[in-house]
């Protein structure tokens, strides 16, 4: 299930992009001490670029070692192999989704988890251990969720989980369909938040999962209802309100985006 919705102090900075998807825009408390300006190190870049380069480098090897050990390409794979996807063009930049590795991306990740804006929704503040422990759970599953940093014009600003819906406990609270794929998310960086970003990044992400994913008709998303500028940002984003669906934390606004109606909305 996704993190629990909270709301934010007044005076914190407008709420990021979340797995509740807001992108609500400049608010009058943008400049609040409470946000923390998290600049990325220019040797985090790097290093991250370098491990880019090395994973686009092995790929097609390592691709070609797990067909012939399995028989069946996407046997081991619930996703269809997310680190596979490559990048693809958005209308803010080029984007990748690069599955997270631990060891590089946990203090990166824990740090966008301690900004009280990213806090309040994912309920992750705190030691890094908090953070770790919602990482491993995923990267020590069978593949039914996918953590990933959203690299956008090489500089990681976005982190993503893409999961079978189907397989998750939301299956649960609605009818769910084969190969229902769902997606959270939060903006990291400060300086992307606000500036249409979510929406842009969000309709991108749902039309590569239905590009890598063949089986999947539609990508679900469950925002809090009561959060009316994540609901907007998806439906930007061309998503469709499909029912309000009571989850265990929360009443949420089911949104879906379409296979069938992808070049409609």
């Amino acid at each position: 299930m996704p993190p629990t919705d909270a709301s934010t102090d007044a005076k914190t900075a407008p709420a990021p992009v979340t797995d509740e998807g807001a992108d609500p825009g400049p608010g009058p408390d943008s400049d609040s001490e409470d946000t923390l300006e998290l600049r990325l190190p220019d040797e985090f870049i790097a290093l991250f670029a370098e491990d880019a380069k090395a994973h686009v480098e092995g790929t097609a090897e390592e691709g070609s070692t797990r067909e012939a050990a399995s028989g069946n390409p996407a046997s081991d794979d619930l996703l269809d192999r997310v680190g596979d996807w490559g990048p693809t063009t958005t209308p803010v930049g080029d984007f990748h989704l690069v599955p997270v590795r631990l060891q590089r991306d946990l203090p990166l990740i824990a740090r966008w988890m301690n900004d009280p804006a990213v806090a309040a929704f994912w309920e992750l503040a705190g030691p890094q251990s908090a953070t770790e422990d919602h990482l491993s759970t995923q990267l020590g599953g069978d593949g039914r969720s996918v953590p990933c940093l959203g690299v956008l014009d090489g500089t990681p600003m976005s982190y993503w989980e893409i999961y079978r819906a189907d397989l998750d406990p939301l299956a649960r609270h609605y009818p769910a369909r084969p190969h229902d794929t769902g997606i959270h998310l939060l903006i990291g960086d400060v300086a992307n938040r606000g500036r249409g970003f979510g929406s842009a990044l969000l309709r991108s992400v749902a039309d590569l999962v239905l590009d890598k994913r063949p089986s999947c008709a539609r990508v679900v998303a469950e925002p809090d209802l009561r959060n009316t500028p994540s609901v907007s940002a998806f439906l930007s984003a061309g998503f469709r309100f499909s029912a309000e669906v009571g989850l265990p934390a929360k009443r949420a606004a089911l949104m879906v985006r379409d296979r069938a109606l992808r070049d409609v909305l």
